[in-house]
C-alpha cells in the first residue's frame, strides 16, 4: 500500500517574498472614467446643441437683439428719420429726470401698481375661498369669471367706455336709480375720477384670473389641517393667515409678480380708453412713451423711458420669483 508522504520540513515551505521585491498591485485611478464610448458622447453633445439652438435663436432675436437695439437708439438723437442720428451719449436720461411729465407718468404708475395689485389679489382671493367650498358648479364660476381676462383689452375699454359714458352709461343710470344720481360724473372725462374709472376696468379685467389660480391652489391645502385649526377655535382671519395661506403662497407670490410686473407696463387698457388724458390725467410711463416716440417723432427719448420702466420692473418681477422659489423648495423640504 502505497502512503502520500508530505514534506513539512522548513526548506519545504516556499520563501516569503520580502517587500522590496513584492510586486505592487497597480494603482487604481482616482478619476472616474465614463464608460460611455467617446463617440456616443460627441453625439450626445451635438444633440443637445441642436436641442437648444432653437430657445438660443429665440433668446438672441426676441431679447438681446432688441435690448441691444434700444440701448443704441437711448444714446443718440434718432427722430425717425435721419439715417445717422447724432450721438448724445446720456443727454435722453438726463432729460427725463428732469422731465415733470415723467414724475407725474411715474407717481400715475405707482398708484396702479399699489391698488392694481391689491384689488385683483383681495377679490380673487375672496372668490376663490368662497368657491372652494362650492362642492357643484365650480367649473362655471370658473368660466364665469375667467372670461373678462381672454377678451380683448380694446373690447373691454370700448364696453367699459360705454358704462362710464356721462349721459348714456349704466353706471350713471344705476346711482340715478338707487338714489346717487349726484354721484353721476363724466368718470373718463373728470380728471380726479379717470385713472381710478380705467384702473376699475383693468381689476375687474384680472380678477377672474386671480381668481381661477388661487382656485387651483385652493384644491391642493390640506384640509385636516383647516379641520384641526377649526377645532382649535381658529377663527377664519386666522385660518387663512396662519393655515391656508402658508400653503398657497409660492402661487399667492407668482400671481402676485404677474400683476405687479403689469402694474409697470400699463399701457393698453389706457391708450384705449383714455390715451392718457384728460389733461395727463390718466398718463403713465407707457403711454408717455408711445406718446414720444410715435406722436412725436423722438424716437430715442421715448427709447430711453422704455428702458427706465424696465430697469424698475425687473427687480421686483426678480426679487419676487426668488422669494417664490425658496417657498417652494421648503414646501417639498428641500
Amino acid at each position: 500500500m502505497n502512503r502520500t508522504v508530505v514534506d513539512t520540513s522548513p526548506a519545504a515551505t516556499p520563501a516569503a517574498p520580502s517587500p522590496s521585491t513584492t510586486p505592487k498591485p497597480p494603482r487604481r485611478s482616482r478619476q472616474i472614467r465614463s464608460t460611455t464610448p467617446s463617440v456616443t458622447r460627441k453625439a450626445q453633445t451635438r444633440l443637445g446643441l441642436v436641442l437648444v439652438a432653437p430657445l438660443m435663436a429665440m433668446v438672441v432675436v426676441f431679447l438681446i437683439f432688441p435690448l441691444g437695439n434700444a440701448l443704441y437708439y437711448a444714446f443718440v438723437d434718432f427722430n425717425g428719420i435721419n439715417p445717422q442720428p447724432p450721438f448724445v451719449g446720456l443727454d435722453n436720461f438726463v432729460e427725463l429726470f428732469k422731465d415733470p411729465s415723467v414724475w407725474a407718468a411715474l407717481k400715475n404708475n405707482v398708484i396702479w401698481i399699489v391698488l392694481g395689485t391689491i384689488a385683483p389679489l383681495v377679490i380673487g382671493l375672496g372668490l376663490a375661498l368662497l368657491v372652494w367650498g362650492v362642492p357643484r358648479g365650480s367649473l362655471f364660476y370658473r368660466i364665469a369669471f375667467f372670461f373678462p381676462y381672454i377678451l380683448p383689452q380694446v373690447a373691454v375699454g370700448v364696453v367699459w367706455g360705454w358704462i362710464y359714458d356721462p349721459t348714456r352709461g349704466w353706471l350713471n343710470r344705476g346711482l340715478e336709480l338707487v338714489g346717487l344720481g349726484s354721484l353721476g360724473t363724466g368718470w373718463l372725462g373728470n380728471p380726479d375720477t379717470a385713472l381710478y374709472a380705467v384702473l376699475g376696468t383693468a381689476v375687474w379685467a384680472t380678477a377672474g384670473f386671480v381668481f381661477v389660480i388661487l382656485l387651483s391652489a385652493l384644491r391642493n391645502v390640506d384640509t385636516e389641517l383647516v379641520d384641526a385649526s377649526l377645532l382649535d377655535g381658529a377663527g377664519p382671519m386666522s385660518r387663512l393667515r396662519y393655515v391656508i395661506l402658508p400653503q398657497i403662497m409660492p402661487v399667492f407670490l407668482m400671481v402676485t409678480t404677474i400683476t405687479l410686473v403689469g402694474g409697470f407696463s400699463v399701457f393698453d387698457i389706457v391708450f384705449i380708453m383714455t390715451g392718457g388724458g384728460p389733461a395727463g390725467a390718466t398718463e403713465v410711463l407707457g403711454t408717455y412713451a408711445y406718446g414720444n416716440a410715435f406722436q412725436l417723432n423722438r424716437i430715442s427719448y421715448g427709447t430711453a423711458l422704455a428702458l427706465v420702466l424696465t430697469l424698475l420692473a425687473v427687480p421686483f418681477a426678480v426679487w419676487l420669483n426668488r422669494l417664490q422659489r425658496r417657498l417652494s423648495l421648503q414646501g417639498m423640504g428641500a
